[in-house]
Formats: C-alpha cells, sequence, structure tokens
C-alpha cells in the first residue's frame, strides 16, 4: 500500500531541496572554472607567486559573477557586475 500523501509529499520537498543544491553545486563549480586567478578560498596552482602565496588578478577578476538559470538542460547565462572600491586599496596578500 503506497505511503500517505503526507509522506508522499514530504519525499517530493526533500528531492526539490536537493535538485536545488545540486544546481546551486553545478553553479560553483561553474564560477569556479571561469574564475582563472586565486583569491582567498579559492586558489589555482597557476595563479600563485613565487612564494606559493595566491596571485591576485584585480583587472580582470574585480567583479560580482552572476549566473542567469535558464532552464532545465540549458545552459546557464553569465553576467558580471564590477566591483567600485571607494575607500580600500586592493593589495597583495600574504599569510607568511
Amino acid at each position: 500500500m503506497p505511503g500517505t500523501d503526507k509522506e508522499y509529499n514530504k519525499s517530493l520537498e526533500k528531492a526539490g531541496r536537493q535538485a536545488d543544491s545540486l544546481e546551486f553545486a553545478e553553479l560553483m563549480i561553474l564560477d569556479a572554472l571561469e574564475r582563472t586567478e586565486s583569491c582567498g578560498g579559492h586558489f589555482r596552482e597557476e595563479s600563485q607567486t613565487a612564494e606559493g602565496e595566491a596571485k591576485r588578478d584585480d583587472e580582470n577578476f574585480s567583479h560580482v559573477s552572476v549566473w542567469k538559470y535558464e532552464g532545465y538542460g540549458k545552459q546557464p547565462e553569465f553576467h558580471k557586475e564590477p566591483l567600485v572600491f571607494e575607500n580600500v586599496v586592493l593589495s597583495q596578500r600574504s599569510y607568511k
């Protein structure tokens, strides 16, 4: 005998949340692949200083990435919004 409607709705709700999580994870991976610099916790071996520190590329990556969902099975559309810093000077970090 099938479960109650309440049990079915809970399972459907869980499946929907899982699908949302997977879509979000896919967008995070797409964004990480698009960003070819090292920044904060995002470290790429090909983008480091001679001392092995994360190397910033503010000229090309001083923006907010926005990915627009285009529907199931379609590639999300990439948008970027430039960041403007008025009171902060961007600088290379060192953890040494």
